[in-house]
């Protein structure tokens, strides 16, 4: 196929010109997600490994679900947004489900499967929708600027800036460890480049940082192009079709399906207003544009997953990354999934650039999704108090669904104290009321 050709067949799929975007910008920031992201590869199987879960089929399920739900999230409903087994769902799957309750990593995989069912359901009938709809404009904004503090105390955690401690949880971690100087080189790089408008500053910066860390040998440099290219493909064999569902369903539809369902729902629901909006895939009142596709393409790739033998897939808050790349379609987000089937052959390789040099970039990111904070209306409490405790819930107990939770609860608690019900929708009754029965089937 020609250039031209080529290049008529993206802007046919991805619309890059109505997007003000280019094929160059969007497999930067392509790149630039996957990078980010590419710590999934290694942290979920091994969280899943102590679930019993066996650990290459693990690493193959975990590249093979996020690069084909990123894929269909990319194709299907042109989002700029990857997928993957969500950090916190594969906790919730391996140390509650597994590791509380003493059920076998197959009856949590049913779970999965179930919940992926309903997924579908709701979003066939438009409920997920209605849902999304029905959130107040103000707790929308709020959204993304929890998720912006939150993908920043991600970052911080990783350059080892900040650390916990046992008096006051967190604390400023040694400033001087060789680790976080590189951590802070990088994210002054990146910010640097940033602030001049340099293309493809994040990568840039990553690049670098892992680059001076091979360098000063705080990171492992490969040994030669013989050993990379004899690396095997994981298979995941030993986990494909294994879900047990009747075991799931046997167990009790209102208990770990019920868990699962709620706070995939919120967590996937939150992350997609919040990117949405910083990739500018949102109308003046708030309407997400191709929003059932998104829902769909997760609802599909929960179901997978569990065939796969991992834990739920979820739109990822890295994507964040990416979006501030430049990133606006689902160009980039097919360029996610093609590194992600490439790295099939280079697992190990992949593993390479450090936690420590992608930090950065989820600071700087979380810094800018701050931008919304502006837009928060505080000033009349029923609103202000809400919009605060989805803010400040997110970073503190490491969920956006629980953000959600607090946001929803308190929003209709204060309306409906201060008798103006009739700015409460009927859906955010319903969907506080679930909130509660989670948070009490959790405690």
């Amino acid at each position: 196929m020609s250039t031209e050709a080529t290049a008529g067949l993206l802007e046919r799929l991805f619309r890059l010109s109505e997007k003000h975007t280019t094929v160059r910008t969007e497999l930067i920031a392509g790149a630039t997600t996957f990078i980010a992201l590419a710590y999934i590869m290694f942290v979920n199987p091994n969280i899943l490994s102590e679930a019993g879960v066996p650990k290459e089929a693990a690493i193959a399920a975990t590249i093979w679900i996020a690069a084909l739900a990123t894929m269909m999230m990319g194709l299907f409903a042109n989002y700029p947004i990857a997928l993957a087994p969500g950090m916190g769902l594969n906790a919730f799957f391996t140390y509650y489900v597994v590791g509380v309750l003493h059920l076998s990593w197959q009856v949590a995989l049913g779970a999965v499967f179930f919940s992926g069912i309903l997924f579908l359901i709701l979003t066939i009938g438009g409920i997920r929708q209605a849902i999304i709809e029905s959130v107040p404009a103000n707790l929308k904004n709020a959204i993304g600027v929890g998720i912006g503090l939150f993908i920043a105390f991600i970052g911080l955690k990783g350059t080892g800036l900040i650390v916990s401690d046992p008096a006051t949880f967190i604390t400023l971690g040694p400033v001087t460890k060789p680790t976080t100087l590189l951590s802070l080189f990088g994210l002054l790089l990146t910010a640097a480049l940033m602030a001049r408008n340099v293309m493809g500053s994040i990568i840039i910066g990553i690049i670098a940082t892992t680059a001076l860390s091979m360098c000063l040998g705080y990171s492992p440099v490969p040994h030669s192009i013989s050993d990379i290219m004899s690396l095997s493909v994981p298979s995941m064999s030993m986990t494909f079709g294994e879900l047990d569902i009747m075991g799931a369903w046997n167990y009790g539809i209102f208990s770990i399906i019920f868990t699962f369902t709620v706070v995939e729902l919120f967590d996937n629901m939150g992350t997609l207003i919040g990117l949405t909006a910083k990739a500018g895939l949102t109308d003046e009142n708030g309407h997400i544009e191709n929003l059932d596709r998104a829902l769909t393409t997760d609802a599909l790739g929960t179901i997978a997953s569990a065939i796969f033998g991992t834990s739920t897939v979820t739109s990822y808050v890295e994507s964040a990354a990416g979006i501030a790349a430049g990133g606006k379609t689902g160009l980039t987000a097919l360029t996610v999934s093609v590194l992600f089937l490439i790295s099939l052959f280079f697992a190990p390789v992949i593993g390479l650039v450090p936690g420590f040099a992608t930090a950065p970039a989820l600071v700087l990111v979380g810094a800018m999704m701050m931008a919304e904070v502006t837009r928060v209306q505080f000033r009349d409490f029923t609103d202000g108090l809400p919009a605060f405790l989805t803010i400040i819930m997110m970073p503190l107990t490491s969920s956006i669904a629980n953000g959600f939770a607090f946001g929803f609860v308190s929003y209709v608690f204060m309306k409906a104290v201060t008798g103006r019900f009739r700015e409460i929708n009927p859906i955010m009754w319903l969907v506080s009321i679930a909130f509660l029965v989670n948070l009490v089937l959790r405690s």
